[in-house]
């Protein structure tokens, strides 16, 4: 619900910062499906870099998350981007 009041309130869905890097890899390397969904839904940059992770696709699949995994596998997200 909060994460949804923010973006309502135009909060920048691709905001780089803090452990993650961005929301959508704190979402995904914690399992919330819901705010990755809504993360996606808001055009969350599935290629962004930084954070404990690198990218949300390694975050969730660090973290054993199927779910997000396909989630994001279903954006046509490039598997095999280099990080920097």
């Amino acid at each position: 619900e909060i994460v949804r009041m923010l973006l309502e309130k135009g909060a920048n869905v691709n905001a780089q910062g803090g452990l993650y890097g961005s929301a959508l890899q704190a979402a995904s390397s914690e399992g919330h499906e819901e705010i990755v969904r809504m993360l996606l839904g808001r055009g969350a940059n599935v290629h962004a870099q930084g954070g404990e992770y690198g990218r949300a696709l390694q975050a969730a699949s660090t973290e054993g998350y199927k779910d997000i995994v396909r989630m994001l596998l279903d954006t046509g997200l490039d598997v095999n981007q280099q990080d920097r």
